[in-house]
């Protein structure tokens, strides 16, 4: 809103100071640091108001250590962010961009399902929350949303080569009759540790008929699904000890910022031989403030907790870093730079499919881990969580660095 403000009064006034609001990094800071300001200081009220509608959290007895002094802390914490995030947002981001408008759905929708998990378990007394297949419906939407947007939406383009860097450059080329730069519809994406590593979703079913290639989206919009549903569910997975969630996801966040931020800067994109996607800039005012937001959550998240996300808090984290990993077409990258929401859901899956195994052939059933997820297991061999967080946290930081690093090593 503010921006739309001070190109108002740059455009009809001599307002001193309001071309800074024409710059991304001067947007992205003040975006950051309100999120930090709502998260820390509002946090205070809104953990105080969810104590008082008495919305606490009831843990289940597994045998860890320290979880009885969970029991009453206060949940539905994801407000915190939700709000942390989305006010700056609407104060700082051109409103009007496609990529800022579904990184809002996302986090409203996804928001709105853990809500509803949350509240059921908390109010209706209910400690299943919301069934599952309602959960999965309910990621199944938020990709086809995201699918079918990305897939039509004529805003949403690549450009085939970078543009030139001055419209002299531009008129001169126009004149001499070389075809100018233009953006395009495009399932491309970025396949990792790979030279020329530019992928075409549509090259999976146009090798049958080069005609078929007008029905990518069929390929294009069930991928866009599957990666929703994995990566929501790998953070709500991830959301079992103090501060876990929240660090891990600031770190993947601020990786997909710089993604965001280079492919969408013509210079940048140029220089590091990456996909240049317009418009796909405006997206770091929303990085910085989810990024901001999920930092200011710590500051009452670390153990001991004072206040739990709840699914409320980990379904938005999970559906906002699968958007903004298609938004920047690096969702192949998934499994390196959410390497821990990766090893969390295979954790569970793995000790769910050896337990059934093992019962069928022997009637008994084993396991692989004392307890999944997996930081439940470590919890088990007697480490604290403060450390098993911090050494999650270590992991993460080496997983975002080396994402980083796959924009020149191929």
């Amino acid at each position: 809103m503010l921006y739309y403000l001070f190109a108002y009064l740059e455009q009809h006034f001599d307002f001193p100071g309001e071309q800074l609001y024409q710059f991304l990094s001067f947007r992205a800071s003040l975006a950051i640091l309100f999120s930090l300001l709502i998260s820390t200081i509002f946090g205070k009220r809104i953990i105080k108001y969810l104590l008082r509608k008495q919305v606490g959290e009831r843990v289940r007895e597994l045998g860890l250590e320290g979880q009885a002094e969970k029991a009453g802390t206060p949940t539905m914490g994801g407000l915190i962010i939700i709000l942390a995030t989305l006010i700056p947002v609407l104060l700082f981001a051109k409103l009007d961009n496609i990529y800022v408008v579904l990184l809002i759905v996302a986090t409203l929708w996804m928001g709105a399902i853990g809500f509803l998990d949350d509240y059921i378990k908390t109010f209706k007394q209910n400690k299943e929350g919301l069934q599952g297949k309602f959960k999965v419906i309910g990621q199944v939407g938020l990709g086809i949303i995201i699918g079918a947007t990305m897939y039509l939406h004529p805003d949403i383009t690549v450009r085939s080569s970078v543009l030139s860097e001055t419209k002299s450059e531009q008129t001169t080329l126009a004149q001499e009759g070389q075809p100018q730069i233009e953006e395009v519809k495009s399932t491309t994406t970025t396949i990792p540790f790979v030279k020329d590593n530019e992928f075409d979703y549509s090259s999976l079913i146009s090798w049958i008929n080069p005609s078929y290639k007008k029905y990518a989206w069929l390929i294009f919009i069930p991928i866009v699904i599957f990666i929703v549903t994995a990566v929501s569910n790998g953070a709500n997975l991830t959301d079992g000890i103090d501060g876990l969630a929240a660090g891990s996801s600031a770190i993947i966040v601020l990786t997909l910022g710089i993604f965001a931020w280079v492919s969408g800067n013509v210079i940048f994109s140029e220089y590091l031989d990456v996909m240049n996607i317009p418009r796909s800039g405006e997206m770091t005012i929303f990085i910085t403030a989810f990024a901001g937001a999920l930092v200011g959550f710590l500051w009452y998240n670390t153990y001991p907790a004072q206040v739990f996300m709840g699914d409320t808090g980990s379904l938005t984290i999970g559906g906002v870093i699968a958007v903004l990993a298609i938004a920047t077409r690096k969702e192949l990258l998934i499994p390196l730079l959410c390497g821990i929401f990766l090893i969390e859901n295979l954790s569970v899956v793995l000790q769910v499919a050896w337990f059934k195994y093992t019962k069928k052939k022997t009637g008994v059933g084993r396991r692989i881990f004392l307890m999944s997820p997996l930081h439940h297991h470590y919890q088990k061999k007697g480490i604290h969580e403060s450390k098993i967080v911090v050494r999650f946290w270590v992991v993460g930081i080496f997983l975002a660095i080396l994402t980083i690093v796959t924009l020149k090593i191929r």
